[in-house]
């Protein structure tokens, strides 16, 4: 149930709606999403390198670098995933306008259940990209890359660091 018509709502009502949606739950709860603590980590990463530190800090305890390689892994990988639904879909319904499709798509991902009204006007082929969405936003970015890429093995080889130019 809604208890706001959410095809009614403005853009801007939307576009913060899916961000929210993208960000979703807690660990602990059964709620879709990057989770607010993945956000959290990424945040305290950015704080830290504007602030010109080596080490990335969250209330007084030190993150560790294979944690915000996952935070980092699986806020990328969800964005691909819900960019590269969301061009899918755009491409097959050019009669339905961008923002809904997004959030359609960002439900979809974060497993929230909202929609603006648009899924009967879908094809089945953005039925399926939906659905697809779904399954992958539910399974978790995290464990299809680790399906597909491996666990990862410790390297025999010390690599030499190099610090590159970013920003």
């Amino acid at each position: 149930f809604n208890t706001i018509d959410i095809g009614n709502m403005a853009r801007s009502g939307l576009f913060l709606t899916a961000i929210l949606m993208f960000i979703g739950a807690s660990p602990g709860s059964t709620g879709g999403g990057v989770k607010t603590t993945t956000l959290r980590v990424l945040i305290n990463c950015t704080k830290s390198a504007l602030q010109g530190r080596d080490e990335v800090l969250c209330y007084q305890r030190k993150i560790p670098d294979s944690l915000i390689l996952k935070a980092v892994g699986v806020i990328l990988g969800s964005a691909v995933v819900v960019c590269t639904a969301t061009f899918l879909v755009s491409f097959a319904q050019q009669n339905l306008e961008f923002g809904e499709i997004l959030f359609e798509v960002v439900s979809a991902f974060a497993t929230v259940g909202l929609s603006t009204g648009i899924t009967a006007k879908l094809t089945i082929f953005s039925r399926l990209v939906i659905i697809v969405t779904m399954y992958i936003g539910r399974v978790g970015v995290l464990l299809l890359m680790l399906a597909f890429f491996g666990d990862p093995k410790p390297s025999v080889i010390d690599y030499p660091e190099e610090n590159l130019l970013v920003g």
